[in-house]
């Protein structure tokens, strides 16, 4: 049976003589399937406008000159309008306007028979010139291509517009992607060379994208026309307002080129055209990447022997390493030799992309096929050198032994200067490092400041340090972890916190015949000290995990410490037992003994253990103390002489003395001086004059320090439970009220807000005693205590005149 043929849904439009359906431009000839509902619309898009310099009544060749409206549309309903419109001359009235348009209506998801691109039907022999007899259309199967549009002459038409090609093919992708895009432009006087652009354009899109393309050849006012690319006639061509943003111009003739494109796909497709391979964007439509994918494009070209330049080399390298199953072995080993040949030009982009290509490929293909690219990257990665991906394993089979020994001799210098080169950062050493190796070149007189440097920085920043390629770095090369540990083992002795960070981040094996005794310790420190605890005993429990003597190494006590206390400091405890169980050797020659001494400069004021820790230190490091911190140690040894009764008479003098030599002074040392001597001085047994003293050396700090201690719980307590006491205490603080403003404010303070509330708690009994007890001193100072104590006004009369009578008193004294 014979297959079915196809009839195309056509429309005539036509300049008209008057007849029964009336005259002028109208539908002449309409096919039943084309839907009345879209006739107005496809009346705006098929219409014609003949140029200013039309001849009224041309003749054929001049007909054949005139502009030629082809166009493409979408209609409201999805549906396509494929039409062309000619000028035919002066109508039956004489003007010049008469046209005749003739369109095949495409329905919504049809295309033309064959598949064939909207654009393939310019020229061709279909178009009909003037309307059908008895208004029907004749049957149409197709639109033949009329050859107009042949392979060699759209080569040869994109060579003449090169420099605007690639900024075109990067507008026709923005265009194709998005509908919002500014539509294109192009300022032709042929009409035919604008069929020619879009050409261009259609065999570059993909398939589908080629098909949804809207188009027209000539609009006489394209900022009527809804076509994605318009073509004008240069008298025509007047930039529309706003171009910038809704339009991009094309102006062949005014030579206007327009700025560079940074549009990979659009550069590669340019670059295609103008290599005369458009059976190309076909071959890269079947494979992987998607639409605009340039590496498929630029992977295409290179086979076939076309010059991209870089950019096109990196394409093709980044889109052969994500998807090396879609090139069989022919292709590949092509591919492999286009990027591979010399070329000067090559930029980081490219050197990364052929980088990561090689990573990909070294192992999967024969060594033969990838050695080229591996000599290549080597060369580029140590000789020009750009932030990217680095090489990964690098596997000796990866090259020839010939190419081998070939780069080992043209590479060497440069493979030295650039391992022992560690100030711009330790990458690019390591990965020179690991192409020495695999070439064979000697390098190992530069591994300690290779090592040196690594060390540094991953102490200072372990987690961006510590990357792929130095794990991978230390995974192949034994000498180099070995050198790399010995200087961490160092570097830990004078910042062992530093290295207890890197080593809970990084993990580091050390072997088992190495000391590294530093880094055992700072390996083993988290966990010993998590639990909290004695921390005397986590100290021995460090130096232990170190597996050396302090007497050995006395540095390994210096590191315990600091990762046991970390930035604070030992109470004078834990230093008293550091000091007994290790002995003073060690720590002075670690120099240990200033975190002992610092525990007792700053061990707080209630630390009864911080005087007996100054006593120890004062005796086994006097001869490196200074003299500012031999008198703080001295203070403190003081008050530990006044608490046991052991200091000798003159305490305020020598307390006084010692605080100048020492100032700057710590407030805490002061607090324990001068506590213990206003303690003492407050006790049943202070020797006489201790007070007087206190009282006339006019020291605030001393003096303020006394009435601290008046006002001290154990005073309170004996206050209450001693009559006698109380007498000595109302003597003390009423007397010399001419000594001086710091202790006449202290004195009247611990009168009234000290002495005061604990006579009024007393009993009589006690009361008469401590009357009695003053009346054997003085029978003056017993009344001047009943004034003192006599409740109301006269108690305040009393109190005047016994600070007038007792000053009178002294002053006769």
């Amino acid at each position: 049976m014979e297959a079915r043929k196809m009839n195309l849904a056509q429309l005539h439009y036509t300049s008209a003589p008057p007849g029964p359906d009336g005259s002028g431009v109208r539908f002449t000839a309409v096919s039943p399937a084309v839907p009345a509902s879209l006739l107005g619309e496809v009346e705006q898009l098929i219409g014609y406008g003949p140029p200013d310099d039309a001849p009224p009544r041309p003749s054929g060749s001049e007909r054949a000159s005139s502009p030629e409206t082809f166009s493409y549309s979408r209609l409201s309903d999805g549906s396509g309008l494929l039409a062309r419109t000619v000028h035919t001359g002066a109508d039956h009235s004489g003007r010049r306007g008469a046209l005749h348009g003739h369109a095949v209506y495409l329905p919504t998801g049809a295309s033309l028979p064959g598949g064939a691109l909207p654009i393939t039907a310019w020229g061709s022999p279909q178009w009909a010139a003037r309307a059908p007899e008895g208004g029907v259309p004749e049957p149409l199967e197709a639109l033949t291509a009329s050859g107009r549009l042949n392979r060699d002459g759209l080569v040869a038409f994109a060579g003449s517009r090169a420099p605007w090609l690639p900024r075109f093919f990067a507008d026709l992708r923005r265009l194709s992607e998005d509908e919002s895009a500014p539509r294109i432009i192009l300022v032709e006087r042929d009409s035919a060379d604008v069929a020619r652009w879009i050409a261009l354009a259609c065999a570059a899109l993909p398939r589908d994208l080629g098909h949804r393309l809207t188009f027209t050849t000539y609009a006489p006012r394209p900022e009527l026309s809804r076509q994605q690319i318009i073509g004008v006639r240069p008298e025509d061509g007047r930039e529309p307002a706003d171009h910038g943003h809704r339009y991009r111009v094309y102006d062949v003739a005014g030579r206007k080129t327009g700025e560079p494109v940074s549009d990979a796909w659009a550069e590669v497709a340019a670059g295609i055209w103008l290599g005369g391979a458009p059976e190309l964007f076909k071959e890269a439509d079947a494979l992987p990447g998607g639409p605009f994918a340039p590496g498929a494009l630029a992977v295409g070209a290179l086979c076939a022997g076309l010059d991209l330049g870089t950019t096109g080399r990196t394409e093709a390298a980044d889109w052969a390493r994500h998807h090396p199953e879609a090139l069989g072995d022919e292709r590949l080993h092509r591919l492999l030799a286009a990027l591979c040949v010399p070329d000067g030009g090559r930029s980081d982009a490219e050197k990364a992309a052929l980088t990561g290509l090689f990573t990909c490929l070294d192992g999967r293909v024969p060594t033969a096929v990838s050695t080229p690219l591996a000599a290549l990257v080597l060369t580029e990665a140590v000789r020009a050198p750009v932030a990217g991906p680095g090489l990964e394993a690098l596997r000796p089979e990866a090259l020839t032994e010939e190419v081998r020994l070939r780069l080992a001799g043209e590479l060497a210098a440069d493979l030295r200067v650039g391992v022992s080169d560690t100030e711009p950062g330790i990458a690019r050493p390591l990965e020179l490092l690991r192409i020495a190796d695999l070439l064979g070149v000697d390098c190992s007189d530069l591994l300690p400041k290779v090592a040196h440097g690594l060390a540094h920085a991953l102490l200072a920043d372990p987690e961006a340090t510590h990357t792929p390629a130095v794990r991978l770095a230390l995974d192949e090369h034994f000498a180099l972890r070995t050198a790399l540990l010995g200087r961490l083992d160092t570097l830990a002795a004078g910042d062992p916190l530093a290295a207890a960070r890197l080593l809970a981040l990084v993990p580091l094996r050390f072997a088992e015949s190495k000391a590294l005794p530093h880094l055992r310790m700072c390996a083993e420190a988290p966990r010993l000290t998590a639990g909290g605890g004695d921390r005397a005993t986590v100290l021995n429990a460090v130096l232990r995990s170190g597996g050396v003597s302090v007497f050995a190494d006395p540095l390994v006590l210096r590191t315990a410490v600091r990762l046991v206390w970390e930035d604070g400091t030992p109470t004078a405890y834990e230093a008293r037992l550091m000091l007994g169980e290790i002995g003073s050797d060690a720590h002075r020659a670690a120099g240990t003994s200033s975190t002992l001494l610092k525990a007792a400069l700053e061990g707080p004021a209630d630390d009864a253990d911080v005087p007996d820790l100054a006593h120890d230190l004062l005796r086994c490091f006097a001869e490196v103390l200074t003299p500012r911190d031999r008198a703080s140690l001295l203070l403190l040894e003081f008050a530990r002489d006044l608490r046991s009764r052991h200091a000798e008479p003159g305490w305020a003098e020598r307390a006084l003395s010692l605080r100048a030599t020492a100032e700057p002074v710590e407030p805490t040392v002061l607090e324990h001086a001068f506590g213990a001597l206003a303690d003492r001085v407050l006790s049943e047994d202070a020797p006489d004059g201790e007070l007087y003293a206190l009282i006339h050396s006019e020291d605030l700090a001393l003096v303020a320090a006394y009435g601290r201690a008046a006002r001290s719980e154990r005073v309170q307590d004996r206050l209450r439970t001693e009559p006698a006491y109380v007498a000595e205490c109302f003597t003390a603080w009423s007397s010399h009220p001419q000594a001086g403003g710091a202790w006449q404010e202290t004195r009247t303070a611990l009168l009234d807000s000290v002495l005061r509330p604990v006579v009024r708690t007393l009993p009589a009994a006690d009361i008469a005693s401590v009357e009695r007890c003053l009346e054997r001193t003085s029978v003056r100072w017993a009344d001047e205590f009943r004034a003192w104590n006599r409740p109301g006004a006269f108690g305040r009369i009393g109190r005047r005149l016994a600070g007038r009578r007792r000053k009178g008193a002294s002053e006769g004294q």
